[in-house]
């Protein structure tokens, strides 16, 4: 088992998701970085949809209460084990009684923790990830024991490392298709939407992420229709709006792009006042 002793700005158990269930109005939820959550558990031999730890800005402090291997991968917290600085994206054992925390946020905005076999938390509709109103519970908290697979770790040596190109976490550039209001909007309007900058503004979470920089809109509301994350909104007032991995499953505003589903991932690592540029791909 492994115990919260302290939960950070914001953790979540989180898998892929939910698949399937949109039609009941349930958000797909899941990990904001699919990449990062992936290469967790890859490393680890996971399949990648098992369920890990989502960190926030700040990481968690975790006391394992067994022996198991874990990984770590996203954003460079600065992690150390038993007070010890340790990688991301390399294997690590961990014994009973071995502290898990972190001092402070270097690059990225989001770090994942996988440990062997995955979080092995309830599941509901298919998925672990921690939804409110769907899940008993919506975030960690200090005090919250979580269950995992308890291994061997006699005479097994773990050298399971990848290099990982963090570009991701440093570039500016989302690329987007046109979504389906793209060519409602006139030639200056879309000339805008690929030219201009925009800064995340504070209004940023699993939602959506809420730019500050309007586009100048004359469009009208639309029938109320499906959407994903991923999907870029663009409200009456001229605020575009991109929706994450926790967000409604049907909206009334114009859809004029959609993320590619990489560009989510890079997006997730992003934070107040960072800078983003949409780049049309055909």
């Amino acid at each position: 088992m492994v115990e919260v002793l302290n939960s950070g700005f914001y953790s979540t158990i989180q898998d892929f998701g939910r698949v399937g269930v949109q039609n009941y109005g349930v958000p797909h939820s899941g990990v904001l970085d699919r990449y990062a959550a992936s290469m967790a558990n890859i490393l680890l031999g996971n399949d990648e949809n098992a369920a890990v730890i989502e960190m926030t800005m700040t990481g968690a402090k975790l006391q394992f209460n067994c022996s198991t291997l874990i990984c770590l991968s996203g954003a460079n917290m600065s992690p150390k084990l038993n007070n010890l600085f340790i990688e991301n994206n390399k294997v690590f054992k961990v014994h009973k009684h071995d502290v898990l925390s972190f001092v402070k946020l270097e690059s990225g905005f989001r770090s994942y923790l996988a440990v062997l076999g995955g979080f092995q938390t309830e599941t509901i509709m298919g998925s672990k990830s921690m939804y409110k109103g769907i899940t008993a519970k919506y975030d960690l908290r200090k005090g919250d024991v979580l269950d995992v697979l308890t291994c061997s770790l006699t005479n097994t040596e773990h050298h399971a490392r990848l290099k990982i190109d963090n570009f991701y976490l440093k570039t500016s550039v989302m690329a987007v298709f046109k979504g389906p209001e793209f060519n409602l909007l006139s030639n200056e309007q879309q000339d805008k939407l690929f030219s201009n900058s925009f800064t995340i503004s504070k209004e940023n979470n699993r939602m959506a992420y809420q730019l500050k920089e309007p586009l100048e809109n004359n469009l009208k509301p639309i029938i109320t229709s499906a959407v994903l994350p991923g999907t870029v909104q663009l409200t009456p007032s001229g605020k575009l709006i991109v929706l994450m991995r926790d967000c409604q499953t049907t909206g009334g505003y114009p859809r004029v792009l959609q993320l590619k589903e990489y560009a989510i991932d890079v997006l997730a690592q992003k934070f107040t006042g960072n800078m983003l540029n949409f780049s049309l791909k055909l």
